[in-house]
């Protein structure tokens, strides 16, 4: 370890740590903008000014390695003369129009300007005017007389996904952002170049003009897109919930997250969702509160023997409401028959070589874990046998919450909803259902806690955020009911 001194600080730093980390590192701050621990070093902003004891010039702190004994600071008249210098020249171009900016709220130059800047401007000239509303591809739109030309996005795309769609062109104070020969940017990982831009020149289509960052509460979570099992931020208030952001994890997601994981936000709100229960009859679909539909459920089970009911779980619940399952109904029913549905299995194994793979669950490890458990190997194919051979008369499936990612569910739902009776459990509706005899409404990822195992064996915790459906139950409080038990404090 290296021993240096930080604005006084004395810390230790492993070799080859640039003097930008151990400012990171001793908590002290710094400006700089081009900088981003994911990406290569550019050095562009020339923010990251500091004095090197024994060094008459000024240096860059991005590019700069900590020797042993290094004595560094950012603090003398010099360094924050040179700061202010160069965010007036950041700012000689940029509009002011942070009233309209989706950025504001959590902009990295309006924080540094207040930190380091508060000069008085002495440009004189008309501010040069660049493209504004530029649609680089389906969820990015860039506007170029906020770009500060920090290249972030530029390297994000030759570093970190390789396809090289964004470009720097032109010169001087004409240089600009932009797509290669007209190429949308339109990889998995497009909306990252939104996340690491330090103003509001890129935003995301989705989230662009929806709601003030300001008004927005965030809890960390899991993302539930595939058995990755990114880390992320999970943007909400009380008209529901708005975005998902990556959050740093070194060993699964870094800094990163796929588009198609910022998708999982789609189904979770009111609009979308399954608000009631409903049990069918004679008469058509009678709608009914979660809980007595479960109850209804339970009643209509007893009919049966126990080797005539088949149970379907998918890979999207947590650890926490399979063992409720388990333990309760499947147990207290005694039931013989419990299988994992296999949702696209021709790509269930892909893996894109970096955070996508075909497995679109967050939690098919923890599930099969139970299932091996508790004695259960019954396989897919040995359910669609069995149902092909009339062995079952009543299904129970703890449905897809993310039914997209289920695409023979149609075909799946048609062919179950021939037994006698099939109680199903999903968050969202679908004119599929019809066909349902016991549709029970279902929290989604967001309204629950739990425990979600990836790919790799890794356990990772989900937080609720808040409520969205009153009447939607967890899986475990299905469970109980369908025990035949009441709800208490342990569901």
């Amino acid at each position: 370890m290296l021993k240096c001194t930080v604005n006084g600080k004395e810390i230790e730093v492993a070799p080859g740590t640039k003097v930008i980390e151990a400012f990171m590192q001793a908590e002290q701050e710094i400006a700089h903008y081009c900088w981003h621990p994911g990406l290569s070093i550019a050095g562009v902003c020339r923010l990251c000014m500091i004095e090197v004891e024994g060094n008459p010039r000024l240096m860059i702190a991005c590019n700069t390695e900590v020797t042993d004994g290094m004595v560094v600071s950012n603090q003398s008249e010099k360094v924050k003369e040179a700061v202010k210098w160069g965010l007036d020249f950041h700012l000689i171009n940029h509009p002011l129009d942070c009233p309209i900016c989706d950025q504001a709220g959590e902009c990295g130059l309006q924080d540094q300007y207040m930190k380091f800047g508060q000069y008085d401007p002495e440009m004189g000239e008309a501010k040069v005017k660049k493209r504004k509303v530029v649609d680089l591809g389906p969820r990015v739109v860039l506007d170029s007389e906020r770009c500060i030309l920090c290249s972030r996005c530029v390297r994000f795309t030759d570093e970190v996904t390789g396809t090289s769609e964004l470009g720097i062109f032109n010169r001087g104070d004409r240089a600009e952002i932009g797509t290669h020969e007209d190429k949308a940017l339109n990889n998995d990982y497009s909306v990252n170049v939104v996340d690491i831009c330090p103003v509001g020149a890129l935003t995301s289509k989705g989230f662009r003009f929806k709601q003030r960052v300001w008004y927005l509460d965030h809890k960390k979570s899991v993302c539930p897109g595939c058995s990755t099992g990114c880390n992320v931020n999970v943007y909400y208030n009380e008209k529901g919930h708005f975005r998902v952001k990556p959050e740093y994890n070194a060993e699964i997601n870094q800094y990163w997250m796929c588009d198609n994981g910022r998708d999982t936000l789609e189904h979770v709100n009111r609009d979308k969702r399954l608000l009631k229960g409903s049990v069918k009859d004679s008469m058509g679909q009678k709608w009914m509160p979660a809980g007595s539909v479960a109850k209804a459920a339970s009643e209509r089970l007893k009919q049966y023997d126990a080797n005539e009911i088949a149970v379907v779980m998918t890979g999207q619940y947590t650890l926490e409401e399979y063992q409720a399952s388990f333990t309760s109904f499947i147990k207290d029913l005694g039931l013989k028959n419990v299988f994992h549905w296999v949702n696209n299995e021709d790509q269930f194994e892909d893996f894109d070589g970096f955070l996508i793979r075909g497995d679109k669950n967050p939690n098919t490890s923890g599930l099969l874990r139970l299932m091996e458990e508790n004695q259960y190997s019954g396989t897919w194919a040995d359910f669609q046998s069995g149902l092909e051979a009339g062995k079952f008369k009543a299904i129970i499936v703890a449905g897809p919450e993310i039914q997209k990612d289920y695409p023979g569910m149609k075909d799946e739902l048609q062919k179950m909803s021939k037994v006698d009776t099939l109680i199903w459990m999903a968050s969202n509706s679908n004119p599929l259902f019809e066909s349902v005899d016991y549709l029970i409404p279902m929290k989604t990822w967001v309204e629950k806690n739990g425990t979600f195992i990836n790919h790799a064996g890794l356990e990772q915790k989900i937080k609720a955020t808040r409520n969205i459906v009153s009447d939607a139950l967890s899986l475990s409080q299905v469970s109980y009911l369908l025990a035949g038990k009441e709800l208490g404090m342990e569901s």
